[in-house]
C-alpha cells in the first residue's frame, strides 16, 4: 500500500511516521563484521598450510621424512639395451632409418636377472613398434614423450611381474 492509501484508511488528520529499522545488521555491517574476518582467517590458514607451517601440527613431517629416507636408501638401477637400427614406415617414400639407444630404469637390483632373461621379448616388442612409426610421429618433444610412454608400456608388459620405472634415451638418430 502506498502512503496515500494508508492516510485515506486512517483518516485525514492522522499522520503516518516511518519507523526506523531497529536491530539487525545492514548489508555493510554484515560484510564488515562477519564476512571479512572469515575470509581473512580462511586465507591465513590456507597460506600457513601451503607454506608448511601446519605440518608439525598435522603430522605430515614424519611421513615425508620416511619417504625421503626410503628414496635415499635405494640407489637407481639401470639396464642398457642393445643399440637398435630400424627402418621407419615411410608410406612408399624414401626409406628412413631410426638408430636408438635406450636405458631402462629398474625398480631394484633384483629385477636385473629377470630383465636379462626376457631381453629378446623386449627387443622384439620395441622393434615391431618402432617399424610402424613415421618421421612425423617423432617430431618435437611431444612426439618423443609419446614414444617414451609407448616403450615403457611395452617393456612393462614384457617384464611382468618386474616393474620398469622409466625408459631413458641415450641416443636417437633419424636419417
Amino acid at each position: 500500500m502506498t502512503d496515500e492509501a494508508i492516510t485515506e484508511d486512517l483518516g485525514e488528520g492522522v499522520e503516518v511516521e516511518a519507523k526506523p529499522r531497529e536491530g539487525g545488521l545492514s548489508g555493510k555491517k554484515l560484510v564488515l563484521f562477519i564476512v571479512l574476518p572469515l575470509v581473512l582467517v580462511l586465507g591465513g590458514a590456507t597460506g600457513a598450510y601451503v607454506a608448511g607451517a601446519l605440518d608439525p601440527l598435522l603430522g605430515e613431517s614424519k611421513e615425508q621424512e620416511e619417504r625421503a629416507a626410503q628414496g635415499k636408501a635405494a640407489p637407481a638401477v639401470f639396464y642398457d639395451l642393445p643399440e637398435m637400427l630400424v627402418n621407419l614406415n615411410g608410406g612408399g617414400r624414401k626409406s628412413s632409418y631410426l638408430k636408438i639407444s635406450v636405458s631402462l630404469e629398474l625398480e631394484d637390483a633384483g629385477t636385473l636377472e629377470h630383465v636379462d632373461q626376457v631381453l629378446p621379448r623386449i627387443v622384439d616388442n620395441f622393434q615391431v613398434y618402432l617399424r610402424e612409426l613415421r618421421i612425423e610421429d617423432l617430431n618435437g618433444s611431444a612426439g618423443l614423450q609419446r614414444l617414451r610412454e609407448e616403450l615403457l608400456l611395452r617393456v612393462n608388459a614384457a617384464t611382468q611381474p618386474a616393474v620398469v620405472k622409466d625408459v631413458l634415451f641415450k641416443e636417437m638418430l633419424i636419417q
